[in-house]
């Protein structure tokens, strides 16, 4: 007899890694669309898992963006900042949620 196999997926809590506070974003939050900072490796998958995990509602899809490091000198070093991801979460309409 074949046994079933049974996953338990734990969600990490550190895949949203905070809101993205700006003022596209704020315009975007009247359509029930949310703007996150997420973990570099996350896919869209897991930012969907995680956010319904925190804010206890289902998100209809998620879009992602890398950011890219932007180059700056140093005392005449070329220098880079840090790789970034964000992600847009759409909720259904009318839908809220509470970022603090």
């Amino acid at each position: 007899m074949a046994t079933k196999k049974t996953t338990t997926e734990k969600v990490s809590p550190s895949i949203l890694l905070g809101a993205r506070i700006t003022e596209k974003a704020a315009n975007n939050a009247q359509f029930s669309i949310y703007l996150f900072n997420v973990a570099v490796g996350a896919t869209k998958s897991e930012i969907a898992k995680a956010f319904k995990a925190q804010y206890k509602k289902t998100p209809l899809k998620v879009n992602t963006i890398n950011v890219l490091r932007k180059s700056h000198f140093r005392r005449g070093r070329l220098g880079f900042g840090t790789f970034s991801k964000k992600a847009y979460v759409f909720l259904p309409k009318g839908t809220t949620i509470d970022i603090i």
